[in-house]
């Protein structure tokens, strides 16, 4: 005489791994169909089937012989096929705007790597005085810091970071003419 599912499944929630066993060769098949047929796919059912499966174990011992097998299965099946919409629903709100604000960034860097290109390449006009006090000052270091580096007052740090801007100001100009 053959063994009911509703026994195997009883067994199985007992950690009877033959039972678990002989109940899944039983039900697999139809599990993985109808999984298909919810997805529509062949490889999403192979996940979700396999998911399932995983979880089996846990979940028969929530198993109360209420209804068959087959269709407390098909509710397992059912709301694990809702779970993987929920997740993949709430990764997609969660990352929408990402590639754009990737890009964003990407366009954002590239904008301050011309921008620093050029700031490089306009100071080498500079001359030596103008070129290092702007270099320091960029650096992060105080006017007052500059200066004792430079050996020179405050005010003349002061004095050289205005004529560094106003012959920046000059060069894009003149660049912008072109």
């Amino acid at each position: 005489m053959m063994t009911s599912d509703e026994d195997l499944a009883t067994a199985a929630a007992a950690g009877d791994g033959a039972a678990f066993a002989s109940l899944l060769d039983r039900h697999y098949d139809r599990l993985f169909a109808f999984c298909f047929r919810i997805t529509g796919s062949r490889s999403e059912a192979e996940d979700l089937t396999q998911d399932i499966c995983a979880a089996l174990p846990a979940k028969l011992g929530s198993y109360q012989r209420r209804a068959k097998v087959t269709t407390w299965l098909y509710r397992v099946a059912v709301n694990a096929a809702h779970d993987r919409r929920r997740k993949r629903t709430s990764y997609a709100k969660a990352t929408t705007g990402w590639g754009d604000w990737e890009v964003n960034r990407n366009a954002a860097n590239e904008d301050t790597a011309t921008k620093m290109d050029w700031l490089t390449a306009a100071m080498g006009q500079l001359s030596d005085d103008l070129r290092d006090t702007l270099a320091l000052v960029l650096d992060d270091m105080t006017h007052a810091q500059a200066a004792e580096v430079l050996g020179v007052s405050e005010g003349t740090i002061s004095w050289r970071i205005s004529e560094a801007k106003k012959a920046l100001r000059t060069f894009k100009q003149e660049e912008d003419m072109v």
